[in-house]
């Protein structure tokens, strides 16, 4: 989401640390260069003109000029005033205390509102909690059919009533939702191509009558300063209590993210970093500013490798590493457990130093299914033993995965090579790999 901003960020960030000495010069035509990203980056100009006013001040001050790096503190304090336009710290969801908790999400037509609420009901209900969606948009073509085969997907509650206004289907929801010992509802409102009178008036009529615990806007990344401008007119006639940000995985600039908090004053609780339902975080401005000033995301990457990978597995896979012994098979189950954790190239930018290595450089997903593809290609015998793999044999894994033999010879070496690496490393050339950790 924020290359563009970030590869800018670096190139004035290293001009900085390559300055033995700094002056007030220097700083504020480092300062311009800021802006000047900031804007391209589709900031609002009042931010920026206030986000790097208040860098500049701190940073002219003596204790930065006269201190042995002046580069390092400069970034230092662009990483925390990061921080505090994006909200400062995590603002989390409105708590499950009470049966049924009612989150009503709202946006413009097309800004992802019925994907969200498919998310947030498979985010709860691996927590446990018993959760139904209702289906409040009865003007878009298909909507009700939409968040129906979402529900069933997921195997979660789906209410509907043919022929009925939405603020009688959002009552009639939570009525039923009493009766049913239901822990959360989700009301998936109707949006427009833009706001109206009658769209806003509508979900003001709503709110009115359901009183959600937590009313969501939807706010599309692509759209940029529109972004901005919706989040503001929804929260003067609603008062939403806080910010989804979805799309953050296509091509935006990132201003939505960097300005929406700041004029709006309403919180940015969740991002939405995927098209699959699984593809939802809670949004950490911490963790986001060193997104954006390219040092990467540790934090989250280590969460999601936790929810996803079994530390039992992952440590007797580490040992049949380090004894030479791993197959194809354990490579495949490594594969899978990597896939469940988001795409590879999201992953691979949250690792410190990863994004800049990774320049210009495409990874595609569509590489490690084509390996998935040759393993799975091979039989039960030649994936526990590669070296049983002749010539006739290759020819016939290749014609089966719908690849070349120079494609299945790739995959051989890349294998061998991993496992004389890990021949080297238990007997003490190399160092080891952390409890746990793969290098697939």
């Amino acid at each position: 989401m924020f290359g563009n901003l970030t590869d800018k960020l670096e190139v004035v960030f290293k001009k900085l640390r390559g300055a033995g000495k700094l002056s007030e010069k220097n700083i504020k035509d480092s300062m311009r260069e800021v802006r000047q990203a900031l804007l391209e980056a589709d900031v609002n100009y009042m931010v920026t003109k206030k986000f790097v006013a208040t860098v500049q001040e701190k940073a002219v001050g003596e204790e930065v000029l006269k201190s042995i790096e002046p580069g390092q503190q400069i970034i230092k304090i662009v990483h925390e005033e990061l921080v505090q336009l994006l909200g400062g710290k995590e603002v989390p969801l409105a708590p499950i205390d009470k049966s049924p908790t009612v989150i009503m999400v709202c946006g413009l037509q097309g800004s992802g509102k019925t994907t969200l609420c498919g998310k947030l009901a498979l985010m709860y209900k691996r927590k446990n909690k018993k959760t139904m969606v209702v289906a409040a948009d009865v003007y878009r073509p298909a909507a009700v059919k939409q968040l129906k085969v979402i529900a069933d997907s997921i195997a979660v509650e789906h209410f509907s009533i043919e022929g009925v206004m939405p603020p009688k289907i959002c009552k009639e929801a939570v009525k039923f939702a009493e009766k049913n010992f239901i822990d959360l509802v989700i009301l998936d409102t109707a949006g427009r191509l833009h706001i109206d009178d009658k769209l806003m008036g509508e979900l003001e009529e709503i709110k009115s009558l359901v009183k959600p615990d937590e009313l969501l806007l939807v706010a599309d990344s692509m759209t940029g300063q529109d972004a901005v401008k919706v989040a503001d007119e929804f929260h003067k006639r609603l008062d939403i209590t806080g910010v989804v940000l979805s799309k953050l995985d296509g091509g935006a600039r990132g201003g939505a993210a960097l300005s929406i908090r700041e004029v709006t004053g309403c919180p940015i609780k969740l991002a939405s970093i995927g098209e699959k339902l699984g593809e939802l975080e809670p949004f950490y401005p911490e963790r986001m500013a060193t997104r954006i000033l390219g040092m990467g995301d540790i934090v989250t990457l280590v969460e999601k490798a936790q929810e996803t990978i079994d530390e039992d597995k992952a440590i007797e896979m580490q040992e049949k590493m380090l004894k030479a012994q791993f197959n194809f098979e354990d490579f495949l189950d490594q594969m899978d457990q990597i896939k469940k954790m988001g795409p590879l190239d999201g992953l691979l930018k949250m690792i410190p130093g990863m994004g800049k290595a990774l320049k210009g450089v495409q990874v595609e997903e569509r590489d490690m299914e084509r390996m998935v593809a040759i393993i799975k290609s091979m039989t039960i015998a030649e994936r526990r033993n590669p070296g049983l793999i002749d010539g006739s044999r290759k020819k016939r894994i290749a014609t089966g995965s719908g690849n070349s033999v120079q494609a299945v010879n790739q995959l051989l070496k890349q294998f061998y090579s991993m496992q004389k690496m890990f021949k080297q490393m238990n007997k003490g050339k190399l160092k080891g790999l952390p409890k746990g950790m793969m290098p697939f």
